[in-house]
C-alpha cells in the first residue's frame, strides 16, 4: 500500500536561526547547485531579502567558495537593471559563505518554457533585455558561463510583465583563474554549453552569446537544438553537430530570427556576433520589423486576479513594551497589594528594561542600516553611471571595429585587383616596349600605347582607391582603440571605488552586526523572563484572560508568517517552476 500522503517533508532545522547576527531564516525557498536559498528577514530592521547559503556538504570545498564570492563580486559590479542586486556578502562565525539578494516575486523562464513555444514578439523581447544585461557584463569584463533557463527570472516592475532578471554570475570568470578550477575542466549545463566550453576551453562572452542563440531557439521552437540523455553525446553535438533550422520544427518561424539564431549558434566563435552591441542592435531592428499588437492574451478569469500576497511583516521590538505592559497588569490583578514575590519583581523590572533598552537599540541599527543604504545607493548610482558610460564607449567601439573590418574586406578585394592591374600594366608595357624596337604602324602602336597607358590609369586608380580605404580602416582602428582606452580607464576606475566602497561597506556592517548580536542577547533574555513570568502566573485565574491576549498576539504573528510564505520564485535555484 502507498503510504508516501502520510509522509510528511522535516522541517529545514536551519529556519529560524539567524545568520551574520542580522539575518533570520523565515522560509526555505529553493536549492541550486551550490547554496540553498532562504527567505530572509533582518532581525530589528524590516528588510526582506533572499539569503543563498553554501551547501552543507560542500562547506569545506573551498573552490565552490570562490564560485560564490565572484558571484556576488561580478554582479555588484556590472550593477545593470536586468541582473540581480546583491546586497551583503560574507562569512559566518561557523565558516559558512552566505549572499544576500534582493527578494524577487515571478516565474522562471524555464517554467514557462514548458508550456512550449513563445510568440516571436514575446521571445524577442525577452531576448532583448538579457542581451542588454549581457552587453554591460561583458563591457565590464564579466562572463556569465553558465546561463540558462532556470537562470532567467521573469518578474513584474513598473506595471510591466516580463522583466528579465538574470540570476547566478556564480561562475563568471571561472576560466581566468587557475586556482579555481584544473586546466581543461568543463563546467556548465550542457544543454546550453558553447563548443569551446565543451572542449574544456575558456568560455568569453562569445560562449553567452551562443547560449543566447539556445534561448532563442527554446522559444522559438518549444524545444532545445541538442538533445540526448547521455552527457557526452549531448557534449559531442555542441562540438560537431550543426544546430537544426527553427523553421524545420516550426515553420512560421520568421526568417529574420532563423538568421539571428543560427548566427548565435556557429560553431566558431568568430562566425557568431562579434559583441552582444552587435546582436543588440539587429534585436531592435527584428522588434521595429514587428506588428506592433500585443502578444499576451489574458486568460478568462484572470481580470480579477489577486498579485501574491507580500511577505509578513515583523513586529519588531515594540511589540516587546506591549507584552511587558500586559505582564505588568497581570501582576497588579494578581498581586493588588504588592506583595509580589522578589523573583516576579525582578522578571517584571527586567521585561520593562530590555524593551526599552532594545527600542534604543532599535534605534541605532536603524540609525547605521539607513547610512549603509545610502552609502550603497550612492555606490550603486556610481557604478551605474560609469557602467552607462562604459556602455556607451562599447557600443561605439563596436561600430568601429564592425567598420574598420568592413574597410579591411573591402581593402583585400582592392589588393587583388591591384595585383592584376599590376600584371595587365606590365604585360601592356612590355607589349609597347617591345612593338616600339621593332617599329610597325602608326595606328597599331597608338593602339599599343593606349592599351598601356590605360592599364597604368587603372593601376593608378585602384591604387588610389586601396590607399583611402586602407586609410579608413586605420582611422576606424585607431578610434577603436582610443575607445578601448577609454573603457580600461573607466574600469580600472570602477575597481578602484568599488574597492574602497567595499571597505567601507564592511566596517559599517560590522557595526550592525555587532549592535545586532546585542539585540539578540535581548531577546534570548527577554524570552527567558517571559517565560518565567508565564510560569508563574499561567495558573491564577485573575490573569486567565490577559494570558489568552498575550497568547493570542504571539501566535497570530506566526500565522501570518506561515501564511506569507507562498507564491514565492527565489533566486538562484534550479527548479523547473515556481517554488511554493
Amino acid at each position: 500500500m502507498n503510504t508516501s500522503r502520510n509522509v510528511t517533508k522535516p522541517q529545514d532545522p536551519m529556519l529560524g536561526r539567524v545568520v551574520a547576527g542580522r539575518y533570520r531564516l523565515e522560509a526555505r525557498a529553493g536549492e541550486g547547485g551550490m547554496g540553498v536559498v532562504y527567505r530572509a528577514r533582518h532581525v530589528l530592521i524590516d528588510r526582506v531579502v533572499a539569503l543563498k547559503l553554501i551547501r552543507p556538504d560542500l562547506r569545506g570545498e573551498t573552490h565552490l567558495r570562490a564560485w560564490m564570492l565572484r558571484e556576488a563580486r561580478a554582479a555588484n559590479r556590472v550593477d545593470h537593471a536586468h541582473i540581480i542586486d546583491i546586497h551583503d556578502i560574507g562569512e559566518t562565525e561557523e565558516g559558512e559563505l552566505y549572499l544576500v539578494m534582493e527578494y524577487l516575486v515571478g516565474t522562471s523562464l524555464s517554467s514557462e518554457l514548458a508550456k512550449g513555444p513563445m510568440p516571436l514578439a514575446r521571445a524577442v523581447d525577452l531576448l532583448e533585455q538579457m542581451c542588454a544585461a549581457l552587453a554591460r557584463a561583458h563591457d565590464l569584463g564579466v562572463v556569465h558561463r553558465d546561463l540558462k533557463s532556470d537562470n532567467i527570472l521573469l518578474s513584474s516592475r513598473g506595471g510591466r510583465k516580463d522583466f528579465v532578471k538574470i540570476l547566478d554570475f556564480g561562475l563568471a570568470h571561472l576560466a581566468m583563474d587557475p586556482r579555481l578550477a584544473p586546466k581543461g575542466a568543463v563546467f556548465g549545463t550542457p544543454e546550453y554549453m558553447s563548443p569551446e566550453q565543451a572542449r574544456g576551453e575558456e568560455a568569453g562572452p562569445p560562449s553567452d552569446l551562443y547560449a543566447l542563440g539556445v534561448l532563442f531557439f527554446e522559444m522559438l521552437t518549444g524545444q532545445l537544438p541538442f538533445r540526448s540523455n547521455d552527457r557526452d553525446t549531448l557534449l559531442e553535438m555542441q562540438r560537431s553537430s550543426p544546430p537544426p533550422k527553427p523553421a524545420a520544427i516550426k515553420p512560421d518561424v520568421l526568417p529574420q530570427a532563423e538568421l539571428i539564431v543560427l548566427k548565435l549558434l556557429e560553431k566558431e566563435r568568430r562566425k557568431r556576433y562579434q559583441d552582444a552591441h552587435h546582436l543588440h542592435e539587429e534585436l531592435k531592428a527584428l522588434q521595429r520589423s514587428l506588428p506592433s499588437t500585443p502578444w499576451e492574451v489574458q486568460q478568462p478569469g484572470q481580470e480579477n486576479a489577486a498579485p501574491p500576497p507580500p511577505p509578513p511583516q515583523s513586529p519588531g521590538v515594540i511589540e516587546w513594551a506591549n507584552r511587558a505592559a500586559l505582564f505588568s497588569r497581570m501582576v497588579s490583578r494578581v498581586y493588588p497589594a504588592g506583595n509580589l514575590p522578589t523573583e516576579v519583581q525582578n522578571a517584571l523590572v527586567q521585561t520593562w528594561d530590555l524593551a526599552s533598552r532594545a527600542t534604543r537599540l532599535e534605534g541605532e541599527v536603524a540609525s547605521h542600516t539607513r547610512k549603509l543604504e545610502s552609502l550603497e545607493r550612492r555606490g550603486r548610482a556610481l557604478r551605474a553611471e560609469i557602467g552607462r558610460k562604459v556602455e556607451e564607449l562599447a557600443h561605439e567601439e563596436s561600430r568601429a571595429l564592425r567598420d574598420a573590418a568592413a574597410e579591411q574586406q573591402e581593402a583585400a578585394k582592392l589588393r587583388e585587383l591591384v595585383q592584376v592591374a599590376e600584371r595587365a600594366a606590365g604585360t601592356a608595357k612590355a607589349q609597347a616596349d617591345q612593338a616600339a624596337q621593332q617599329g610597325g604602324a602608326a595606328a597599331t602602336l597608338r593602339a599599343i600605347y593606349e592599351r598601356s597607358g590605360a592599364a597604368a590609369a587603372l593601376l593608378d586608380a585602384r591604387r588610389e582607391a586601396l590607399g583611402e580605404r586602407e586609410q579608413k580602416a586605420q582611422v576606424k582602428d585607431a578610434q577603436a582603440k582610443d575607445l578601448r582606452r577609454q573603457i580600461d580607464e573607466l574600469r580600472a576606475q570602477l575597481a578602484r571605488y568599488a574597492e574602497a566602497l567595499e571597505e567601507d561597506l564592511a566596517a559599517g556592517r560590522e557595526k550592525v552586526a555587532s549592535r545586532t548580536r546585542e539585540g539578540l542577547n535581548f531577546e534570548k533574555a527577554f524570552s527567558e523572563v517571559s517565560t518565567l513570568l508565564l510560569n508563574h502566573l499561567k495558573q491564577k485565574p485573575e490573569a486567565r484572560d490577559l494570558i489568552q491576549e498575550l497568547m493570542s498576539n504571539m501566535h497570530g504573528g506566526s500565522q501570518a508568517a506561515n501564511a506569507g510564505s507562498k507564491h514565492v520564485v527565489p533566486m538562484g535555484t534550479e527548479s523547473r517552476g515556481p517554488v511554493l
